[in-house]
């Protein structure tokens, strides 16, 4: 088995298409856009290489078969117990050989840079994208998550990978009907003039951005060392949302004017791009216009869900639900409801989903494996 260092367009793109022989037969597959992984390795687009250094590499058969693709890194503010470097963008053929080679070399490589232990798979980059290792529920991912065959599991924890935590993933269909609990918590909250509900608008993006990052700060700033997000992030974040902005999907509720709750939605991007096999140049952008126009999409998905902490467990939620279930259901535009992934670690969200009444859908996982193999390993500590 040969190693070999992406380090050419031409092994670049290799990189890329390494994985399609793979899932040739897997109908749920949809392959990523390569600018999407492509951003990753990008040191002008790729903010974490200030901090962090980034390999990739191919694994090729005598016969010049590629047959694994791994990137490995370190990133100097992923703090942990321990040093604890990464790998991501794993993929192989269903050989327990050839992935204990592809760890043992990345096992070698985090060491030498002072890691005493890798987690994965994860991404050189933010939680919210390429993030875990998918181990059940193997439909069409979301747009930029991670999709595995079932068998890469075996595969990790045969090398000796335990789960450091479980990223679950909850959803329920658009048609089903909101329960009576919910119904009369937004009849409460309507017939208080004090309170008010509103969906988002595209021509008033800058006041829902400064919205957005109120609730988000006073909502998860202290939340499991969470950082706060500034007005000229917030404001970034929703101008490159507004291309694929639903208005209808995107709530927030207002306690006299002030800002207390939001949730907010956007289409799932993969039920336009898997007709795109992994391309976005012009023709591939002008067919996106088509299918957004033409409702190609079924589901949405859940971005991020805050309530501030004077009005948690009391609610408010339940007033933006419901608006948005009067708007967006009898449309039958959407079919699926899908929010993205909340650590088992953390069962104040976990708790939110359950007011949302959704049921789990699909499951990833975040292993870690310590170097000193007689250490004892302990799993991601629970948010309190």
């Amino acid at each position: 088995m040969k190693k070999i260092i992406v380090d050419n367009e031409i092994l670049a793109k290799a990189f890329l298409e390494m994985p399609l022989a793979i899932y040739k037969h897997d109908k749920s597959y949809i392959r990523p856009l390569d600018k999407d992984i492509e951003e990753v390795f990008d040191k002008s687009k790729n903010k974490f290489y200030r901090h962090g250094e980034c390999e990739r590499w191919l694994f090729q058969q005598p016969d010049g078969t590629y047959v694994g693709r791994l990137a490995v890194f370190v990133n100097k503010k992923y703090t942990n117990d321990q040093p604890t470097g990464g790998i991501g963008f794993y993929e192989s053929i269903n050989d327990q050989s050839l992935a204990n080679f592809m760890f043992d070399e990345a096992k070698a490589w985090l060491l030498a840079r002072g890691m005493e232990a890798m987690d994965g798979p994860i991404n050189f980059g933010e939680r919210d994208r390429w993030w875990g290792l998918l181990v059940n529920g193997f439909e069409e991912p979301l747009y930029c998550m991670n999709y595995n065959p079932p068998y890469y599991q075996q595969l990790f924890e045969n090398y000796g990978f335990n789960v450091y935590f479980n990223q679950l993933c909850f959803g329920m269909d658009v048609s089903t009907p909101l329960s009576d609990k919910m119904n009369r918590w937004h009849d409460h909250y309507e017939k208080d003039p004090d309170f008010s509900v509103r969906h988002i608008k595209k021509d008033e993006l800058d006041k829902f951005a400064q919205d957005f990052s109120t609730i988000y700060n006073k909502a998860w700033a202290k939340h499991g060392g969470g950082k706060t997000i500034e007005l000229k992030q917030a404001k970034l974040i929703f101008a490159k949302m507004k291309p694929v902005i639903d208005e209808k999907i995107t709530w927030f509720v207002y306690y006299k004017n002030e800002p207390i709750a939001m949730w907010v939605n956007i289409p799932d991007l993969n039920q336009y791009f898997k007709h795109f096999n992994g391309k976005f140049g012009l023709l591939q952008k002008l067919h996106f216009l088509y299918l957004k126009m033409t409702g190609a999409c079924k589901r949405f998905v859940g971005v991020v869900y805050g309530v501030v902490p004077e009005w948690q467990g009391k609610g408010t939620d339940a007033y933006m639900i419901v608006e948005c279930g009067k708007v967006v259901q009898p449309t039958l535009r959407y079919q699926k409801y899908e929010m993205q992934w909340i650590g088992d670690f953390n069962p104040k969200m976990i708790n939110l989903a359950a007011n949302l009444e959704a049921s789990e859908v699909r499951r990833l996982s975040t292993y870690r494996y310590l170097f000193n193999r007689t250490l004892e390993f302990k799993r991601h500590p629970t948010l309190g």
